[in-house]
């Protein structure tokens, strides 16, 4: 497996580079969803409801994500029962997206399953709470001359 470094600017972009190994393995990821992720993409995020686009299975450092805005430098996860023997691996890739601006919020499969409602409506929240977050943080994104992801202090 061949590392590429996580980070790499290029031409006044800055692209979040990954693991070569993992193009493939995402690939395949989109082609064999989850019936949660399935459902997550087909009745909330690939309509578009919050006028945000997001890519599923998008490979990011050493990470494959199951749903990713780059605009809002966002991540969902879908963790199902796997998840339950890998909190400290999960708590550890968190802390690694945060470090590179990512947020992350997770949701099980039992509630995209079980009550897709109540995980519409929070995603609502949560993406208007991040749109806020980014609106009024000392970084803007506007003036970064950056597309994808990064941030600059405003006026430098």
């Amino acid at each position: 497996m061949k590392y590429i470094a996580p980070v790499e600017v290029r031409s006044q972009r800055l692209n979040i580079k990954y693991l070569d190994d993992l193009r493939e393995l995402a690939r395949k990821n989109r082609q064999n969803p989850t019936p949660a992720e399935y459902k997550m993409w087909n009745m909330i995020l690939r309509k578009n409801k919050y006028k945000q686009k997001f890519l599923r299975q998008k490979p990011i450092d050493r990470y494959i994500l199951d749903f990713y805005c780059s605009k809002l430098m966002l991540d969902i996860e879908i963790d199902g029962e796997s998840h339950n023997k890998k909190y400290y691996q999960d708590k550890n890739r968190t802390l690694w997206l945060e470090i590179m601006g990512i947020k992350t919020i997770r949701y099980t499969n039992y509630q995209i399953l079980n009550d897709i409602d109540f995980v519409a409506n929070d995603l609502f929240e949560k993406i208007k709470s991040r749109e806020a977050e980014l609106l009024f943080s000392p970084f803007s994104r506007e003036n970064s001359g950056l597309s994808g992801s990064g941030f600059k202090l405003k006026g430098v």
